[in-house]
């Protein structure tokens, strides 16, 4: 669950902090957050 919130932060920053972002860097910054929240998962346990 703590990952789920970190990433989702992170989603919410990311619409609200780059609102006019093109479409290509939403899809970007989707994949990033997803590798993010795997690699928390293996190497925090959490």
């Amino acid at each position: 669950m703590k990952i789920y919130i970190i990433w989702l932060l992170g989603v919410i920053f990311w619409n609200f902090g780059f609102p006019n972002a093109i479409p290509v860097a939403d899809v970007a910054v989707a994949v990033i957050l997803s590798i993010l929240s795997m690699v928390l998962k293996k190497y925090l346990k959490l």
